[in-house]
């Protein structure tokens, strides 16, 4: 909101000047993901835990049913690595293995289109099935809408959608989803529409001039021009009328003509009549206050007007192994595999095929891996006083 609101513009001031001082300091403090995973390697070093780095899992090791350790590369030979009480994969999920994608995700895969660790191929989803393990939700992924970057990761669309000023269309120029919907949502309805229109994804994000001189839009402040990569990339495409932005799309102009009309109308109304598009708190809160009465809706009417490719990205797989309430994978009947654990994207997801919110992912991750550690520790215990 820097465009629009002083309190916008003050926060960038404060966090410029927070910037300033850092750098002057020669600071490099971390934040969001980063703080997270520096906090748990420094509590890992202070416990004297050895970490080792560039070591992938190649198989585990199973004695009588029991899982008992694993097996790894490590500096360029195969070590084997047993474990006293058992085994917990956290090993992520197969969003960069594109063999498996195809095999499980029904409609277009492409290891381009996610923003997850290059390293998540899903061999700990392998490695446990191979020991028996049952699989589920396989077929869905932690979707958000994305835009490709010819250079670089792909740019993940969180509050653009809920900007008022756009609105997504398929491959008839028509709108087929509530734009602010959670972005989980909102990819599952593009799968679903590319079944019934293909062609449809990509989708195209379109926008107007004022949507431009207003928000922030992959990364590049309001008014500056959009970079030039994009558009020789054919990403981004630019026209004076909607009717030429079609032709460039490949759409027919009248229905483009009609799709931006009628939409035009519900945000000079405030009401979104065939999506609902404003409706939930959620969609409302990457809108923008200072448009009344709807914050998700204002008319597209400012040439020239954009198109922006807009493909079903991920943050990460959803599927992976069943476990139970203390983490234990379990197999096809529903049986604990003794000693093996699962946690995060490594096992299937605890939310389904549904998005409760921000946090959904790292949330149950941190969750089950500490009730993990615990059910080892609390067996551990039992068993000594046992003997």
């Amino acid at each position: 909101m820097i465009a629009r609101t002083w309190a916008g513009k003050k926060t960038a001031m404060k966090v410029g000047a927070q910037t300033a001082l850092n750098m002057i300091k020669g600071a490099k403090p971390l934040s969001l993901g980063k703080a997270l995973a520096a906090r748990l390697w420094l509590s890992l070093r202070d416990a004297g835990v050895p970490v080792w780095l560039n070591t992938p899992l190649t198989d585990l090791v199973v004695e009588g049913g029991t899982v008992v350790g694993v097996r790894a590369e490590h500096e360029g030979r195969t070590v084997t690595i047993k474990a006293r009480r058992g085994v917990v994969l956290a090993a992520g999920g197969f969003e960069h293995n594109l063999q498996m994608r195809e095999q499980y995700i029904d409609g277009p895969q492409n290891t381009g289109w996610t923003v997850g660790a290059t390293e998540n191929v899903g061999e700990g989803i392998v490695a446990g099935q191979k020991a028996g393990a049952a699989v589920d939700l396989m077929d869905d992924a932690w979707w958000g809408p994305s835009v490709r970057n010819p250079d670089g990761p792909p740019f993940f669309m969180l509050a653009e959608r809920s900007q008022p000023g756009a609105i997504v269309v398929n491959a008839k120029g028509e709108r087929f989803v509530n734009e602010s919907a959670p972005y989980v949502n909102v990819v599952h309805t593009m799968y679903e529409e590319e079944k019934k229109v293909p062609g449809s994804i990509p989708a195209h994000f379109i926008f107007d001039q004022n949507f431009r001189d207003r928000y922030l839009f992959l990364g590049n402040f309001p008014k500056r021009p959009l970079p030039q990569k994009y558009f020789d990339a054919g990403i981004i495409k630019q026209a004076d009328t909607l009717a030429e932005l079609a032709a460039e799309l490949g759409v027919p102009a009248d229905t483009l003509a009609s799709t931006v009309n009628r939409f035009n109308g519900f945000a000079r109304n405030g009401r979104d009549e065939d999506f609902g598009r404003g409706d939930s708190a959620y969609d409302r809160y990457y809108g923008d206050p200072t448009v009344k009465p709807n914050p998700t809706l204002a008319p597209l009417e400012r040439g020239p007007f954009y198109a922006v490719e807009m493909v079903p990205g991920d943050l990460g797989t959803k599927g992976g192994l069943v476990t139970d309430e203390y983490a234990r994978v379990l197999d096809d009947q529903g049986t604990v595999i003794n000693g093996l654990y699962a946690a995060g994207n490594n096992s299937a997801a605890v939310m389904g095929n549904d998005y409760a919110g921000a946090g959904a992912t790292i949330g149950p991750a941190m969750v089950f891996g500490f009730i993990a550690a615990n059910h080892l520790a609390d067996a551990e215990s039992a068993s000594a006083q046992e003997n």
